[in-house]
């Protein structure tokens, strides 16, 4: 086992500020859930602990994966690691963004980039909707999913491009758009797992909310 190149101490500063849907709490959420797979599919546990550790560590830009991985090779070549263990957290954290090349090209890459998207389903992921939802002004709730599904249309990521940010998108249109689709993008079978008991947790609260918002329950 290598050497702790760095502690949760020297990580927990980079996030001083950040929002609640992407700082520390998710950041360490997200390190335990890609441990859990690191060790369960025999990858390398301390490039999967470091690389979760960073991975989001510049969130404000839209490049973040590619800022937060030129963030981790310069923290750990000041302290010391060794190059192969360098690339190796940083192409996790290049490749841990579903919707953005690069694809992950390892094991440790793949563990990282299903724990991110694990914590964007299930219960976390539909408080972390509505946290981000509350957080910029989006209104909860205005239609049934099948009606959103409707005026989505076709091309939700087109949609999404087009709409995420306005107060009429609500956590239900980013269902769509979005998180309903992240289970079978899952790359390790112990995620795959994981992911589908959330997933039909998250879609079953979507389907409630519909219900109560239109009077049903």
């Amino acid at each position: 086992m290598p050497p702790p190149y760095l502690t949760l101490d020297d990580v927990r500063p980079l996030y001083a500020g950040s929002d609640g849907a992407h700082g520390l709490d998710h950041v360490l959420r997200v390190t335990r859930l890609a441990v859990r797979i690191a060790r369960a599919e025999a990858a390398d546990v301390e490039v999967v602990r470091v690389a979760a550790w960073l991975h989001d560590v510049a969130e404000e830009r839209d490049d973040h994966h590619l800022a937060a991985a030129r963030v981790a090779r310069d923290l750990l070549a000041r302290a010391r690691a060794p190059s192969a263990f360098i690339e190796a957290v940083a192409h996790s954290i290049e490749a841990h963004r579903f919707s953005h090349p690069p694809e992950p090209r390892t094991l440790e890459a793949q563990c990282l980039s299903d724990a991110d998207k694990l914590d964007a389903i299930g219960a976390v992921g539909v408080a972390r909707a509505f946290l981000f939802a509350g957080v910029h002004g989006n209104r909860m709730w205005t239609h049934p999913l099948d009606t959103l599904a409707d005026l989505i249309g076709p091309d939700p990521r087109a949609y999404r491009r087009a709409h995420a940010g306005q107060q009429d998108y609500t956590p239900s249109h980013e269902l769509l758009c979005k998180l309903a689709g992240l289970a079978q993008t899952m790359y390790t079978a112990t995620a795959r797992s994981l992911a589908q008991e959330r997933h039909a947790f998250m879609m079953a609260f979507f389907r409630r909310l519909d219900e109560e918002a239109l009077g049903e329950r």
